[in-house]
């Protein structure tokens, strides 16, 4: 039987009641496992499927585990969406206010930690459990404007009877995620929330050009840092003689270079301070801080000398592993997530390098998802910095690279479902020319 997809935002436009009813419809009988000749639009439906899956209970009320003020003003404090609330407030919340709307701001796992607005949809967003401090991510409260922008990385507007959790069948909400314009790592998300007869057509296209408004914003701070960064570091650059430098931002953004080779961004050590120390790509520095950043000072070699770089990827274990990278002057270890245990595996079994869309297939089975590659990518990069090259991504030609396997190559990253993963604990190597 032909379904018909529905069109909420047209017929919520037009008559509210009549949307929600429809939408309830679709809503039961796609729950029920009942045939109905409408059906849920696809983001709503792979969200449904998501949570039914995980098991799920629509009928069952969120948990809501409120964060406390130490933790909100920390994690405040420790988000780059800090810079952008103004910009929110300023363009989201006079009309918000005024359609009855409140304006919702929640970090990478989906906890809030701005919200204002209207106070009467306020107090309604109090009953459903739509605080500051509260989880709203996809685990805790299932299909949201608020949890499944964070997992499909694109505006997502849900419209009553598309929430699958029945307790918030009366609310509405649009959500646009906000990424880091310096190297994609998402930041969080914006959201307009409100009861659905309030809810406006445009709603989801307003929210994400504002969120596109935040990244600009970001971008804008960013280049005005280095601009101050490079302002400071210029003079001192100018009297080095030759001398080869960088100057850095906390991040590792480069403002300035003299007598040494641009890089956008090289990996700093955590543990960076001023004295001597190790920087990836650039071996053993003398670094000094300054206001915003730090100068970096390569120690010279002796001439024809090149500097050992070293890494060793540990996927030996079931659940923990490990990537340290060693230098002339000492070595750092870094803790690795799955994903990223995943694709370090993946570019050191493979050195002459991989395209974005062949690793979406190695990780994914799937080649378009090019997008989520690039993010964890990037994030890799923060840590890794000039040892992670691109175009194709590899591990850079000049590292040597040792992989720790399990004594069963069979249990290489058990928890791990990607088909390149698979690939390597049969034979250790992806299959040549294999995506």
């Amino acid at each position: 039987m032909a379904h018909t997809v529905l069109d909420v935002t047209r017929l919520a436009a037009q008559d509210p009641v009549q949307a929600a009813q429809l939408l309830g419809e679709v809503r039961t009988a796609a729950l029920g496992s009942r045939r109905a000749g409408m059906a849920p639009r696809a983001v709503i439906e792979e969200s449904w499927s998501r949570m039914l899956r995980s098991g799920f209970d629509p009928d069952r009320e969120p948990r809501f585990a409120l964060l406390g003020r130490d933790e909100i003003e920390r994690r405040r404090q420790a988000s780059p969406l800090r810079h952008v609330v103004p910009v929110l407030r300023e363009t989201l919340l006079p009309v918000a206010d005024a359609a009855h709307h409140i304006m919702v701001v929640a970090d990478d796992e989906g906890r809030v930690l701005w919200r204002e607005g209207s106070a009467r949809v306020l107090r309604r967003a109090d009953g459903m459990g739509l605080e500051v401090g509260a989880d709203w991510s996809e685990k805790t409260v299932a299909t949201s404007g608020v949890g499944t922008p964070l997992v499909v990385r694109r505006p997502v507007q849900v419209f009553s009877g598309e929430h699958f959790v029945r307790s918030l069948l009366p609310w509405t909400c649009a959500g646009a995620p906000i990424s880091d314009p310096r190297d994609g790592r998402l930041l969080g998300i914006v959201n307009v929330s409100g009861p659905l007869e309030a809810m406006h057509p445009t709603t989801l296209a307003w929210v994400d050009s504002v969120a596109r408004l935040a990244e600009a914003r970001l971008r804008e701070l960013h280049l005005t840092s280095l601009e101050r960064l490079r302002a400071v570091a210029a003079p001192l650059l100018a009297r080095m003689d030759g001398s080869r430098a960088l100057a850095v931002d906390r991040d590792g953004w480069t403002a300035a270079v003299t007598s040494v080779p641009y890089t956008p961004r090289v990996a700093l050590p955590v543990s960076l301070s001023a004295g001597r120390g190790t920087v990836p790509g650039l071996g053993p520095c003398t670094v000094e801080p300054l206001p915003g950043g730090w100068l970096l000072r390569p120690q010279e070699r002796p001439a024809g000398a090149r500097a050992a770089l070293r890494m060793v990827l540990d996927v030996s274990g079931p659940r923990h592993w490990t990537v340290t990278v060693s230098g002339e002057a000492g070595a750092w270890t870094q803790d690795l997530s799955l994903r990223h245990a995943e694709l370090l595996c993946l570019l050191a079994l493979d050195r002459a390098g991989r395209t974005a869309s062949a690793l979406a297939a190695d990780l994914f089975g799937d080649p378009r998802r090019t997008v989520t590659v690039r993010a964890e990518l990037s994030r890799m990069r923060r840590y890794l910095g000039s040892l992670l090259a691109h175009r194709p991504y590899r591990l850079h030609e000049d590292a040597e690279v040792e992989v720790r396997f399990p004594a069963d190559r069979g249990q290489l990253l058990p928890p791990s479902t990607a088909p390149g993963v698979a690939r390597a604990r049969g034979s250790g190597l992806p299959a040549p020319g294999a995506c």
